[in-house]
C-alpha cells in the first residue's frame, strides 16, 4: 500500500480510474469557520443502513442536501435531500471552480472520532450515473482514505487533511472501492462533504 503526498496534476490511481488530490484549499483559520458553521448548522442524523436484513444505526451522522428534494437509496434506505444552506452553497460554488465540475447535491458524514469509519464501498448507485464526478472535501481532523482495486485488489492510500479537496471521476467507482479506516488514536471529529451530480 502506498502512502505519499501527491499534487493535483498527479492521478493517484495507477489504472482504472481517475483520482486528484489538491491538499489543502483553505487556511487553517478558513477551515475551523466552516468546521464550525457545519458543525452547528447541519441537520445531523444518525445514518440508518440495511444490510443482509439487518437494521444498523451508526453513530456517524449524516446529512443529503440538493437542489431538488431528492430521493436518494443506498444500503437499502432512501433519504430525501433538504434545501441548500449558505454555507453549503458557497464550498458548492468554491469546489465547482477548482475542479471545473458541477454538482446538484451533496452527501455529508461526521465522524465524531477515529473509531467511527466508513467501510469498503463504491459510489455506483445508478441514480449517480456512469462514470460520475465526486468532490470530497474535508474539514477537521485528519484521516486516512484507501483505495482497493475491485478485481487485484492492489491499494492506494493517502491522508486527507483539514481543508482540502479530493476528486475522484473517470472509472473509479466502476473499478476500485474505497473506504476510511478506524484511526483509534484520533479523538476529534471530522466532517466530509461529498459533491455529487444527482439524476433523479
Amino acid at each position: 500500500m502506498n502512502l505519499f503526498p501527491y499534487d493535483s496534476s498527479e492521478n493517484i490511481l495507477p489504472f482504472d480510474g481517475e483520482v486528484y488530490y489538491f491538499g489543502n484549499i483553505f487556511n487553517e483559520d478558513r477551515s475551523q469557520y466552516f468546521f464550525n458553521r457545519l458543525l452547528n448548522k447541519i441537520h445531523w442524523q444518525n445514518d440508518e443502513l440495511i444490510i443482509f436484513s439487518k437494521h444498523i444505526t451508526t453513530r456517524r451522522k449524516v446529512a443529503w442536501y440538493a437542489d431538488s428534494d431528492f430521493a436518494y437509496t443506498y444500503s437499502n434506505t432512501t433519504k430525501h435531500a433538504l434545501s441548500w444552506n449558505n454555507e453549503l452553497l458557497e464550498l458548492k460554488n468554491i469546489v465547482e471552480k477548482q475542479t471545473h465540475k458541477t454538482f446538484n447535491s451533496c452527501l455529508l458524514n461526521l465522524y465524531h472520532n477515529g473509531t467511527e469509519s466508513m467501510s469498503w464501498h463504491c459510489d455506483d448507485e445508478a441514480s449517480l450515473g456512469i462514470n460520475t464526478s465526486i468532490a470530497s472535501l474535508s474539514f477537521g481532523a485528519q484521516r486516512r482514505f484507501s483505495f482497493k482495486h475491485k478485481e487485484n485488489k492492489e491499494k492506494r492510500s493517502l491522508i486527507l487533511e483539514n481543508g482540502s479537496l479530493l476528486l475522484m471521476q473517470g472509472e473509479t467507482q466502476t473499478n476500485w472501492l474505497h473506504c476510511l479506516p478506524k484511526m483509534k488514536q484520533i479523538t476529534t471529529p471530522r466532517i466530509n462533504l461529498t459533491f455529487r451530480t444527482f439524476i433523479p
